[in-house]
C-alpha cells in the first residue's frame, strides 16, 4: 500500500526519536567493583580522626602506681616484725637496776633474780623504791618508787599494804619489784593480792608473787632479823601518796 506524504513524515520522525533514545554501542561498558574500590582516593590526613569507642574493660584504665622506684629496683620489703625480746628486760638489766636499790653485790641478789626469771620469764617493767613500815606482829607498809616500763618509760608510783613482822628502817626499807604483762602503765594502779604457794628465799632476800588478772608483780625485799620470810597479803598501787593504807 503506498504511503501518503504525511505518513512518510510521521515515520521519519518516529525513527529519529528511537535513534536518539538508544545509547551508542561504544558508550556501554561494564564496571568492575574491585577496580572501582582501588580507584577510590585515600582520605585526606587532615580529616578529623574517628573518636575511639570507650572500652568496657573495668581494668583498662588502671595504670600501675609509680612508687618512685626505678624500673630495675627490687620490690619494697615489708618491715620485719618487732622482736619480742626487745619488749622485756633481761637478767643483766634487772641485776644492774636492783644493785642501785640494795647496793652492788648484795648477797643473793643475782641468785633470786635468776630463779624468778627461770620460773616466770622476763618482765616488761620494774619498780625501784623504798618502804616505811610500822608494825608489831601486824602493821602497815607505805612505799614509793619509780616504775620503769620497757615501752612507756618512767613514772612515779605509790603503794600501801599490810605487813608482818617488826619492820624498822635499814635495808628492810628497800624494795625492787618485777612487773609482768603490764601493757598500759595505768593498769598498775589497783590492788594485787598475794598468790599462795609462790615465794622465793635466797640469801638475805625474799620475794612473793602477787597477781591481778594477767598482770603479776613480784616484790623483792631484803629481810632483816625476824622480818626474813615475812610477806604481805596485798599491795595497793596509786598515782598519789595516801594516808589510809587500805
Amino acid at each position: 500500500m503506498p504511503f501518503t506524504p504525511t505518513a512518510r513524515v510521521l515515520a521519519a520522525l518516529l525513527v529519529a526519536c528511537l535513534t536518539l533514545a538508544m545509547p551508542a554501542r561504544g558508550e556501554v561498558r561494564s564496571v568492575d567493583p574491585d577496580a572501582a574500590a582501588a580507584a577510590k582516593p585515600a582520605p585526606s590526613s587532615s580529616a578529623t580522626p574517628a573518636t575511639p569507642k570507650p572500652s568496657t574493660d573495668v581494668n583498662a584504665d588502671l595504670a600501675p602506681v609509680d612508687n618512685g622506684a626505678g624500673a630495675g629496683s627490687p620490690p619494697a620489703q615489708a618491715a620485719p616484725p618487732a622482736d619480742a625480746s626487745s619488749q622485756t628486760y633481761h637478767k643483766d638489766d634487772l641485776i644492774g637496776a636492783a644493785d642501785g636499790v640494795f647496793g652492788k653485790g648484795a648477797k643473793g641478789l643475782a641468785g633470786i633474780i635468776e630463779k624468778i626469771l627461770k620460773d616466770q620469764g622476763e618482765p616488761n617493767g620494774y619498780i625501784a623504791g623504798r618502804e616505811a613500815a610500822a608494825a608489831l606482829v601486824v602493821g602497815v607498809r607505805y612505799g614509793s618508787g619509780t616504775l620503769t616500763h620497757k615501752v612507756e618509760g618512767q613514772r612515779p608510783v605509790y603503794w600501801t599494804g599490810p605487813s608482818l613482822g617488826f619492820d624498822v628502817g635499814g635495808d628492810a626499807a628497800k624494795v625492787f619489784v618485777l612487773v609482768y604483762n603490764l601493757y598500759d602503765s595505768q593498769d598498775l594502779y589497783k590492788r594485787y593480792p598475794e598468790v599462795e604457794g609462790h615465794a622465793y628465799f635466797v640469801g638475805g632476800l625474799s620475794a612473793t608473787y602477787l597477781r591481778r588478772g594477767d598482770i603479776a608483780i613480784i616484790p623483792i625485799r631484803l629481810g632483816v632479823g625476824v622480818r626474813l620470810g615475812a610477806n604481805v597479803g596485798y599491795m595497793k598501787f596509786s598515782e598519789k601518796s595516801k594516808l589510809l593504807p587500805f
